[in-house]
């Protein structure tokens, strides 16, 4: 198999957050398979190859580059035009668009559904960020009624939904980096995420939406926006419920009801195990498979699918209208 070298801005500082820790999660998954490693190209870090330098070797037209930063996914992207690329996609809705020839893996199928409308010509794969082991239901008192983060959580949330629930249960908000999340939620009995207002402000979508997860997957009811990739596995009723539910009484009313009497729930390891890594590595391996093939054969294919342009759209529009006005005309007579 080709080399993998996983692009990401720094290995921390200002580049720290979810969509970072995901990328090296999954970079330690790909080393179980095939050669891999990091490579910085904002911020050199000590040893951590870095892009500019990497590029002054020889003999890098087999390996594969691996972008995920997506605001710099463009010029990334044209600076390694010859070489070969693949795209691993998080959130969805930057604006840019692809050539057919540069592979993409999503993190959800939210998001895969969002490529597969705007580059439908080109490989599209389905990888999931992975659930470490460690977030898991070790069945201790919970003696915090209710968690939320203030990271990415809405107004409504923190000013209105927190304040009412303060009245009748005990709230923990945390507003700091949590050293023992697991061990966090397994102190809570109901965890609330509503990232829906964060996400509108940032313009692209929710990538994956990890901790919603991590928390049931330690034994949590969880109350959570659905917008991007919460709508993956998040199932009102069955596994969660749907914040932000009309009206703030409407959401104390179900919430306090899950307090005083939890609702039994799907067995979580029953659905789970496809975010664990033996699954992942798994379906990893026949993606990478799968890339390799592509890139094997690719400066072999000689003809491109025609892409769907606007200016094709219109003509196939009109052409339409055009039909169904004839067969119109055509019954009439």
């Amino acid at each position: 198999m080709r080399k993998l070298y996983f692009l990401v801005p720094g290995m921390g500082g200002k580049f720290a957050c979810g969509g970072l820790w995901a990328e090296l999660k999954t970079f330690e998954l790909a080393q179980q398979i095939c050669w891999a490693e990091v490579v910085t190209y904002r911020k050199r870090e000590k040893d951590v190859p870095f892009l500019s330098d990497l590029l002054q070797q020889q003999n890098l037209e087999n390996d594969i580059f691996v972008m995920s930063w997506g605001f710099d996914v463009p010029k990334l992207a044209a600076r390694l035009r010859s070489y070969n690329l693949v795209y691993h996609a998080h959130s969805a809705g930057y604006g840019f668009s692809l050539p057919a020839d540069i592979p993409i893996i999503t993190v959800s199928r939210n998001t895969m559904g969002y490529w597969g409308q705007h580059s439908p010509h080109s490989p599209i794969y389905y990888l999931p960020n992975q659930i470490s082991d460690g977030f898991c239901n070790l069945n201790l008192e919970r003696e915090i009624d209710v968690l939320v983060q203030l990271r990415k959580s809405s107004h409504y949330l923190i000013q209105e939904l927190v304040p009412a629930l303060q009245q009748h249960c005990k709230v923990q908000v945390v507003e700091s980096y949590v050293e023992d999340l697991p061990g966090l939620f397994n102190r809570a009995k109901v965890y609330l995420y509503d990232s829906a207002e964060y996400w509108a402000q940032q313009g692209v979508s929710e990538g994956f939406g990890l901790q919603p997860m991590e928390a049931l997957a330690c034994g949590c009811q969880v109350f959570s926006s659905v917008n991007g990739g919460l709508s993956d596995y998040l199932d009102p009723g069955f596994k969660g419920h749907k914040i932000a539910g009309f009206s703030k009484e409407y959401d104390l009313k179900r919430i306090l009801r899950v307090l005083q009497k939890p609702k039994e729930s799907v067995p979580v390891e029953d659905w789970i195990a496809e975010y664990r890594a033996p699954q992942i590595i798994q379906r990893l391996q026949v993606i990478l498979e799968e890339l390799n093939d592509f890139f094997d054969g690719k400066s072999q294919y000689s003809s491109q699918i025609e892409k769907i342009a606007r200016s094709r759209t219109v003509k196939l529009r009109l052409q339409r209208i055009f039909r169904k006005l004839s067969q119109k005309y055509l019954h009439r007579n």
